[in-house]
């Protein structure tokens, strides 16, 4: 379909959603709207020379891509005529080849966007699915259980809903949400862009209020997409797995889950998925007098809404993501926030942090899903694997105490700086906000006003260590007291205790927990363990990139990865798949030492990914690229495959399974 710059918009349209949409299009994004036109028109001249792009700042959207004004109209004028006609046609032009996508986005990016990226890209924009064929019909009293209602269940869940697989979602809370239900503190969001932090295959663009979701919105779209794939009849809500044991003779798993009600049931499952994830249970440090404060005293994942935190002297012992968004929140209600904080920490500026998604755009997204499509491309590309190199330890660096290669050092120089312009006169507090190790080193968190926040008379840092706490307050090690009225520990997760409470019993009846210990947790790529058939953890150890980027787009490639597996199991020939033991001491032989090339084994701090031995148990040391071809095909050979017996079949038949039902 070409379409002229001078082609009038088709006149079948309605003349109140022609301006409905011209006007959402003088605030559209010219990049992105040059890859739709590319791709509605199939006309390569509009990413060609007339239009080229001037590259913006890092991170930025980079509006109108340096275009003048005169061509930025041309464009708008042109795209409102390609989405008429592709809307009125229901053609939305030609499969684009993966090399394709790749050279259209550099384009958009003004940057260099690899090959190797094209089909990770198409995927991204939906040209290449990810969808697993399943065998139908299943084998007799086949299904699936997952732990956790949480976004990495809720996307599985609607996959296996798609292909027709009964399943059950076990699910402690009394609703749906992970994290976006439990985490209730003010300010709680996302430090992901939210297009970003959408499935590829819902990406709903014009849901979002904020490029940086809060966290109503964020619980909102899980409730959503749950209820629109008719999941919630498929959750057990107020269950908890307490155990679960692997039968080798039936290959199934038996799973003990505790009600609300304290009473206990079992479910018999051939596959078993954990999908809790890692920032599930709230760590609250031992502090001496802990139980002794008499005013309200709670964990950021434990926001009692009742307490009135407004007028009052609020205590915050931590400097993590947490305090960074509820500080500046309850800066100025609270009469004083008195910050106790045990390290500083490397604060990232974002240009879309605080910015508004406005009613045009979204009206536009809605409208027009290949605008949200390459929109979140352009964000993928800005915000996940650009960072990587940045992270890798340069063996002959001459600054490795405060960098470790170039790219980290002008990173460094930079933040610094951006850390000075934001505290402006206060130069007070430069030591206590500028860190002496590298950037990056812990997690990368974006600013939400903390210096801001700091500089206000009402906030107070307090560096001297915590040494207890007393009845109405905070004593350190000075001697000194503070009191306060309200106690808040933003002391992160239990994030190294993988699993944790649960006992999960593999075939020889040993625990992961007598295979991991309490802090060292492995998996072959972060998924499955030896002496563990049939048991797949979605947003397992080693898996969270610590470079940036989106948990989502790791849970697509993990859901692929373990339904291709779930394929094999479901067709009645396999009983039961079991990671090889050489494979996964390979696999985490060859994942320790890329990670001790990493940041994040530098030894000059601690961080969350760590464990007391110095192993990183948390980040994966991949770029997206690589993991995602690592998990992009289950190869059966890394498996050992058991064949299913007639003995097994008949058992599964008549043996009471979870079906959501």
């Amino acid at each position: 379909m070409t379409i002229s710059r001078e082609t009038p918009p088709p006149t079948s349209a309605a003349a109140s959603d022609l301006e409905e949409l011209r006007a959402a299009l003088g605030e559209a994004n010219i990049p992105t709207l040059l890859l739709v036109l590319a791709q509605l028109t199939e006309d390569p001249s509009w990413l060609g020379e007339r239009y080229r792009i001037t590259k913006g700042r890092a991170l930025d959207d980079n509006d109108t891509g340096g275009l003048s004004e005169s061509l930025q109209a041309e464009v708008r004028e042109a795209a409102l005529h390609a989405i008429v006609s592709s809307e009125q046609s229901a053609s939305w032009g030609r499969r684009l080849d993966p090399s394709e996508v790749a050279d259209m986005l550099a384009f958009s990016l003004a940057d260099e966007v690899p090959d190797s990226y094209g089909a990770l890209l198409a995927e991204e924009i939906g040209q290449i699915s990810r969808d697993v064929e399943l065998p139908s019909p299943l084998r007799p009293g086949f299904s699936v259980l997952i732990i956790g209602a949480g976004i990495f269940g809720i996307g599985l869940a609607i996959k296996l809903k798609q292909a027709d697989v009964p399943f059950t979602i076990i699910e402690k809370n009394a609703d749906l949400g992970g994290v976006w239900l439990e985490n209730i503190y003010p300010g709680a969001g996302v430090d992901t862009p939210s297009h970003l932090y959408s499935f590829s295959f819902e990406p709903d663009g014009g849901r979002w209020s904020r490029y940086f979701a809060k966290r109503p919105e964020l619980h909102a779209y899980l409730a959503d997409l749950a209820e629109e794939h008719d999941l919630l009849g498929h959750i057990k809500f107020g269950h908890e797995v307490v155990e679960a044991d692997y039968d080798s003779r039936s290959a199934t798993w038996s799973v003990v889950v505790k009600t609300d009600t304290g009473e206990e049931a079992s479910l018999v499952t051939p596959v078993l998925v954990s999908a809790v994830g890692t920032l599930n249970r709230p760590q609250t440090p031992s502090v001496e007098g802990a139980e002794s404060f008499e005013g309200p005293s709670m964990h950021t994942a434990e926001w009692s809404p009742d307490v009135d935190h407004v007028g009052k002297r609020v205590g915050v012992i931590g400097t993590g993501a947490s305090a960074m968004q509820l500080v500046p929140t309850i800066a100025g209600q609270a009469e004083d926030v008195l910050i106790f904080q045990r390290s500083k920490q490397w604060v990232v500026p974002h240009p879309n942090y605080g910015r508004g998604v406005t009613p045009a755009i979204r009206y536009l997204m809605a409208r027009c899903p290949a605008y949200t499509r390459w929109y979140r491309a352009r964000a993928f590309w800005h915000f996940s694997d650009s960072l990587h190199a940045s992270l890798q330890i340069d063996p002959d660096w001459d600054k490795p105490d405060v960098s470790i290669n170039a790219q980290n050092e002008r990173h460094r120089v930079f933040l610094t700086d951006y850390i000075k312009q934001q505290l402006g006169d206060r130069e007070d507090l430069h030591g206590v906000c500028i860190p002496e190790y590298p950037p990056y080193g812990k997690r990368p968190l974006l600013d939400n006003g903390w210096y801001k926040a700091l500089r206000r008379d009402d906030v107070h840092v307090i560096t001297d260590p915590v040494a207890r706490i007393t009845p109405r307050g905070v004593a350190t090690v000075s001697g000194e007291e503070h009191a306060v009225d309200i106690l808040v520990w933003a002391t992160g997760f239990k994030a190294l205790q993988y699993l944790w409470p649960m006992t999960i019993r593999g075939a020889s009846g040993r625990t992961l927990t007598d295979v991991w210990g309490h802090h060292d947790a492995r998996a072959f790529l972060g998924m499955t363990v030896p002496d563990f058939p049939n048991l797949f953890i979605l947003n397992g150890p080693n898996t969270n990139a610590g470079h940036g980027g989106s948990a989502v787009l790791v849970a697509e490639f993990q859901m692929r990865y373990v339904l291709q597996a779930i394929a094999l199991l479901a067709t009645g020939d396999v009983a039961s798949v079991e990671v090889r033991e050489d494979v996964y001491e390979d696999y985490n032989e060859e994942l320790d030492a890329a990670l001790a090339q990493t940041i994040w084994s530098h030894q000059g701090m601690t961080n969350w990914y760590r464990n007391e031995a110095g192993r990183v148990v948390v980040s994966s040391p991949w770029t997206y690229l690589e993991y995602w071809r690592r998990t992009r095909t289950f190869d059966a050979a890394h498996f050992v495959v058991a064949p299913a017996t007639a003995g097994q079949l008949v058992a599964d038949a008549g043996r009471s399974t979870p079906t959501g039902a």
